[in-house]
């Protein structure tokens, strides 16, 4: 059996003490993350998605969220202490994150982002993120990765 390649997301949690799971399904391009959820059979309000957004200011931010619900910007803007922002283009995300459409995590981008991740996720003992490319999530403890990456838990989605 060939060995797993380890992605960035992967060696900063290995490095970092924190246990977490590997799940991969088949997958040649990005696909939404509730037929993400599908496939693998996980439940859909514990498998989140990952945005990122610019700031008025310039800055970027990680947001998580479960793959069904829709980020507030107004919130979320609120919550990283900006006026506003905006969802980056999907052709800008690899130049900034180091990652690609579908395969985008908090965790191993080229510079590590504030994070805010839904407060639902601070119930979860588990949930499902990206593991740093298409067709990897890891299962991994919500609470050890915002300790891990300084993120917070905030309300960030439509009503």
């Amino acid at each position: 059996m060939a060995k797993e390649l380890k992605t960035n997301a992967m060696r900063f949690l290995d490095k970092s003490g924190i246990n977490y799971e590997i799940q991969v399904y088949q997958c040649d391009e990005f696909i939404d993350g509730i037929t993400v959820a599908e496939k693998l059979g996980q439940p859909a309000d514990e498998t989140f998605k990952t945005l990122i957004a610019q700031g008025k200011t310039g800055s970027y931010y990680c947001f998580l969220l479960p793959v069904a619900l829709e980020l507030d910007l107004k919130k979320a803007a609120k919550s990283v202490g900006e006026k506003s922002v905006e969802l980056l283009h999907v052709k800008d995300i690899t130049k900034v994150t180091g990652y690609v459409r579908g395969g985008c995590t908090p965790i191993g981008m080229k510079k590590q982002f504030m994070t805010v991740v839904h407060n639902t996720a601070e119930a979860l003992p588990l949930f499902y993120i990206s593991g740093g490319r298409i067709g990897t999530q890891i299962h991994l403890s919500p609470s050890e990765l915002v300790k891990a990456i300084r993120g917070k838990f905030e309300d960030i989605v439509l009503e």
